[in-house]
This record gives C-alpha cells, structure tokens and sequence, in this order.
C-alpha cells in the first residue's frame, strides 16, 4: 500500500513550480524570452568568479578521493570553523564549529531544525505572507503549522494575532527576514518585541519557545540598510541559511544550520542534527561544495541587479494603481492584485505572457507575487504587457489605492 499523504499531495502541487512549467512550455511555442516568467526565485545572476577559481583549484590540486568523498556527519571540520570565524566577525557573537550544522541548502537546515525542537502534537507558528514550502515542512515532521494572520499595511508582524496564538503547545516560531514573498525586513522595534514576548512565554508555559530564523536572502537588502541579526535579540535562536541566493548557487544546494551560542542546547542540538539526518536520509551535503564555499563566505554575486529591478517595477506598479509595501530586500514584490480574486487575476495575466503568482498559498489572498531575479532588459521589456494587461482588463481601476 502506498502512503496516502504523498499520494494526496498530488493534488495540491506547487503553484510556483506549475506556473514555472507552464512558462517553460509557453516558451517553446514563442521563445523564452518573450515570457515575463516572474514565478520562480531562480537566481539570475552569475556565482562570483572566485567561487569558479576556487572550484578549478580544488579539482586541480586535490587527491580526487578525499575530494569527492562523504563528509563527517555534521560537516567538514574547516569548513564549519570557517564559518563559525565569518558569524563572529559580522555579528559579534561567539561562534564555534560546534553550533554550526552543514546541511542541503535552507530547505535542509529547516528540516532539521524543526526535528530537534518539536514532536508530533507540537504547534509551529509562522506569519503570512509566508513560503508556501512550509507546509509540508512542518506538517511532514508530526507537528502542526499554524499561520498568523498578516498585517497588510507593511508586513511586519501581526502582534495582536500572535499573543491570541501562543500557546503551551507553541514548540517554535518560524520567521523569514527579509521576506519571500513581501520583500519586507523585519524591523529591529519588531525583533525586539517578538524577543520579550517569547521570553515570556517560554516562562509562564515552563518550557523554551524557540525561534527558527529562516535567512536565505540575508545579502539581498537595499537602500543601504542591513538585515538585523536575529540571534543577537533572542537566545534561542536557530538560524537556517543557504548560499543559494547570496553566491547565486541554488543547485548546489548547500548551507547551515547556526545554533545561538547563548542557546543552553546549543551544542546538544547540532550533535542532534547529525542523528536526525539518519532518519531522513539527509547524510551530508557535497564535500567539494563546502569546502568551495568557505573561501567565499565574504563573497556575493552582483546583487545590485535585484535593486535595479526592484526600482523599475515598484515605480511602474504604483504609476498604473497598484498598492504595494516597497520590499527592502530580497527579489521579490508583493503587490494587492486589481480584484478580490487573485488567482483569476493572475489567469489573466497569462494571456499578456506575465506569469504572476496569486497570494493565496502565501496566506495572503488577494495579493500576487512577482519574483523579479530576471534580467534588467526583460524587466523593462515586460512593462509594455503589464501596461497591455492592466489597462486593458481593469480599465475602471481606481487609481488613488496606491
């Protein structure tokens, strides 16, 4: 007998991942670059040079069987030294390899994460808009996601839900700043307050809460501004990251898990990881990639494209009434859609060769993303068919919501 849970999910496929094929399709009947494919958060951009360099050098001077041999199952020694060395230096906290976890990319390192916090029964708090990947996530694990509802005038974190929400069941809270899909950071008034209320908690409901930081798009802030180090306001803080979006190498899936050094378990959990990774058949990442990736912790792609991008878009969105909260970092927007419906705003704009993606399975109905890790020609090339789209379909739309 096959599992019907997977089975089951056949039905509820990925929205992104589905419109990313059907773009795929639609540009084997026009060219691919006559689709303004804004579905998929597929970096654009190239990996820096010297992750190339560094890669050439390890296959040129390295005995091949070490290099291509498995890891010790928490990661290689240097490498987690290495980056323990880089988050001491950039956040001023005490790292060392021992609360450091290498894992297959963010989507790994939340795997685990998840694992060595909670059981079956337990609740995970998140806030909409969120990944929709979170899901199966934490539902898989045995423990149950429960979604705040948004605050829609910036997307920052809905408090008042949140207190109604908590619980003694609440084994952690699940953030991702800067945010997919809104762009939003997360503002340091806002970790600050979601730091004192979980202390709290933790407190009266006589167990940790812990918070699960999800930080792939860290590097991609704008304006100048930084991302706040979420484990400087909150001891128990696990980060998940990935160097997918920071180096451009999403294939390579390849990151960590980072316990707080202030985390009582701290090291009890990173040792934790390793057996978790015996039941889920994760059993370490590529050894060539992480030993390419510690030469270039310092390292980023040309993220400024995103900026760029971000600019053009945001401009030419609220030019033709759209509302939308200008995202701080990421590649993502967020805009409210013309209509209550956003799936049937986004079918829509399939006929205009935009491939919008509606916000429902976000949990956040009636808004639409754009994931705008595209080149700058296109994006200006796709202004003309949003323009097309937009003026021709809601003609009546009222311009003063932006």
């Amino acid at each position: 007998m096959i599992a019907n849970q997977y089975k089951e999910m056949l039905q509820a496929k990925s929205v992104i991942r589905e419109l990313f094929q059907y773009a795929t399709d639609r540009g084997k009947e026009i060219g691919y670059e006559n689709v303004y494919d804004y579905s998929l958060g597929n970096p654009s951009v190239p990996v820096p040079q010297k992750f190339t360099d560094v890669m050439m050098e390890l296959l040129a001077t390295q005995e091949p069987v070490a290099l291509h041999g498995y890891s010790p199952t928490l990661g290689i020694p240097q490498v987690r030294e290495k980056i323990a060395a880089s988050l001491a230096k950039r956040f001023g906290l005490p790292y060392t390899m021992d609360e450091i976890f290498m894992t297959s990319g963010a989507a790994g390192a939340i795997a685990h994460a998840l694992r060595a916090v909670s059981v079956a029964g337990d609740e995970i708090l998140t806030f909409a808009p969120f990944f929709p990947e979170y899901g199966p996530y934490v539902n898989l694990t045995g423990a149950v996601l429960r979604v705040v509802p948004p605050r829609v005038e910036d997307f920052q974190i809905h408090f008042e839900a949140l207190e109604e929400m908590l619980n003694e069941k609440t084994a952690a809270v699940l953030i991702n700043t800067p945010n997919n899909p809104s762009g939003v950071v997360y503002s340091e008034e806002t970790i600050q307050r979601l730091a004192a209320l979980l202390r709290a908690r933790s407190a009266e409901y006589g167990h940790d809460i812990y918070l699960i930081s999800d930080e792939p798009y860290r590097e991609i802030v704008f304006d100048g501004a930084k991302a706040p180090c979420v484990s400087r306001y909150y001891e128990n803080t696990i980060v998940c990251y990935s160097f997918s979006k920071s180096l451009s190498l999403p294939g390579e899936r390849i990151g960590y898990v980072a316990v707080n050094p202030a985390c009582k378990d701290a090291k009890t959990i990173v040792q934790m990881c390793g057996q978790i990774s015996r039941g889920i058949g994760h059993n370490c990442p590529s050894s060539i990639i992480q030993l390419a990736v510690a030469e270039v912790l310092e390292e980023t792609a040309d993220l400024s494209v995103y900026e760029k991008n971000r600019n053009v878009l945001y401009e030419e969105l609220l030019r033709l009434g759209f509302s939308c909260v200008k995202p701080d970092g990421t590649f993502y927007i967020f805009p409210k859609a013309l209509e209550e419906d956003a799936k049937a705003f986004s079918e829509k704009a399939k006929k205009y060769d935009l491939m919008l993606v509606p916000g429902d399975s976000f949990g956040c109905a009636g808004y639409f993303r754009m994931s705008y890790c595209i080149a700058p020609e296109k994006v200006e090339r796709s202004l003309e068919a949003l323009r097309r789209f937009v003026e021709e379909c809601y003609p009546n739309r009222n311009m003063e919501q932006r």
